[in-house]
Formats: structure tokens, sequence, C-alpha cells
């Protein structure tokens, strides 16, 4: 009766998920090139809200735990699982003070409305999976360029989602590449939780009723030897993963 439901739910879901991008790709072109960056990062997090908003058709519901005083004073490396793209959408929100930026692959840089603009133009980088030279490249970018402005990068190290709950093992190489080029950057695990259930079905219909959750741990110092700090963040979100039912 679930599946049944969210049919009809999953169409009115997609018409409002499309209507958000086309509704902000003018506003994003607009505020990026008539006010510059501040209004155009302001315009991301509004359009994120909005695409938040829109699984609320879904019956989709968010809860967001953060304990600590995250500084928005220097760059921070976000680590989290993955389970699915609507990851996306409140890691950009619920974190917005502190400028997300993302390791995105190269296919998501053109040809989706709102998406591959603010990817293009708002500060994250694009990479070829099939060309590890020109992503290790671009990883490298991205840590220089938060590093000199403060930014968060987001990374998940499993490298592809998750499409039933269970963490991947991390690949260590471009969170390294990362923590080097941003020696000052504060690295901040993050446990996602039911992300996955959204395509739990497929990409049609998606799931519906799901409360996804993101846990913030206690922040790592990027200080002392790599490896083991990338196995402590790793423990770290993996220990705020819920065992899928």
């Amino acid at each position: 009766m679930q599946k049944i439901l969210a049919y009809p739910l999953t169409i009115i879901y997609f018409l409002l998920f499309g209507l958000a991008l086309a509704v902000f790709h003018p506003i994003q072109w607009i505020c990026f090139n008539l006010f510059g960056y501040d209004a155009h990062k302001g315009s991301v997090s509004l359009l994120n809200l909005c695409l938040l908003r829109c699984t609320h058709v879904l019956g989709t519901s968010y809860k967001f735990n953060n304990l600590y005083e995250i500084p928005i004073d220097r760059p921070l490396i976000l680590v989290l699982n993955h389970q699915s793209m609507n990851d996306i959408p409140p890691i950009i929100w619920f974190m917005r003070k502190h400028h997300p930026k993302f390791v995105s692959k190269i296919e998501l840089g053109k040809g989706i409305p709102s998406v591959s603009y603010n990817l293009r133009h708002g500060g994250s980088v694009l990479i070829d999976r099939k060309d590890s030279k020109q992503a290790l490249v671009q990883i490298a970018k991205l840590g220089k360029y938060i590093e000199k402005y403060n930014r968060s990068a987001v990374i998940f190290p499993e490298g592809t989602r998750s499409r039933n709950g269970h963490p991947k093992k991390f690949q260590p190489t471009g969170l390294k590449i990362l923590m080097k080029k941003a020696p000052s950057a504060l690295i901040v695990p993050i446990s996602i939780n039911n992300s996955w259930k959204m395509l739990q079905y497929g990409k049609f219909p998606y799931g519906i009723g799901n409360r996804i959750t993101f846990d913030v741990h206690n922040p790592i110092e990027n200080k002392g030897n790599l490896d083991e700090l990338i196995i402590l963040a790793e423990e770290k979100v993996t220990s705020g993963i819920n065992p899928p039912k």
C-alpha cells in the first residue's frame, strides 16, 4: 500500500523539484553576475531549502544534530558517508554559514538547471572519475580555495553512495589531499542515516515517510599523522550509522 501511494506523491515531488530548479536558475545568474558571491551563495542556500521542503510531499522529515560550536572563521573539511543525492540539500542548508563546497562528478556540471550552474560558479570542483590525475588536481584546488577563503569542503570518502545504508570503506586519497592543502582546516565527521530509503524502490517511485538524520561528531584537529586522522574520522562517521532494518 505504501509503495502504491508513493507513485502519485513522487510525481508531485518531481514537478515541484523541477519547478524549483527552473525558478532558481535565473535567480542564481542574476545574483552571481550582478551582485557577486554573497548574493549567489544566499540564492543557493534558499534553493536547497526549497528542495528540502519539496521532499515533505513524500512525508520526509529531517533532523540535524549538532552539539558542537563549530567556528565560522576557519576552513572545514566535512567528512560524511553517502547514501543518496538527497544528502546534498540538507548539508547546504544546515551548514550554510560555513559555505559548503563539493567534490562532484564532472557529469553534473552541465545540463541540470541551477545545480550545474552552482557547481561551475559556486566554488565546488568537478572531477572526472576516469581521469585520476585531473581529479587529484581539482581536489587540491578545492583544498587551497577553502584554506584561502575559510570555506568548507564536503567530501564523501566512500566514493559512491551506499544503496542499502551499510557504510563502505573510505578511499583516503582525496581526503588526504584536502588535509594537506588546507592545513588549518578543522575536520568535521558527520553521519547520515536513512537517506538511502528515498531510493529503496529505485529512481521511481521514491520511498515515503522517511526520517533522515545528520549527526555531527566532535571535530578533529588537522594535526599529526594523516592516515591515523583519517581512520579516526572514518570510525566517528561509521559509529553514527544505524544498522539498516
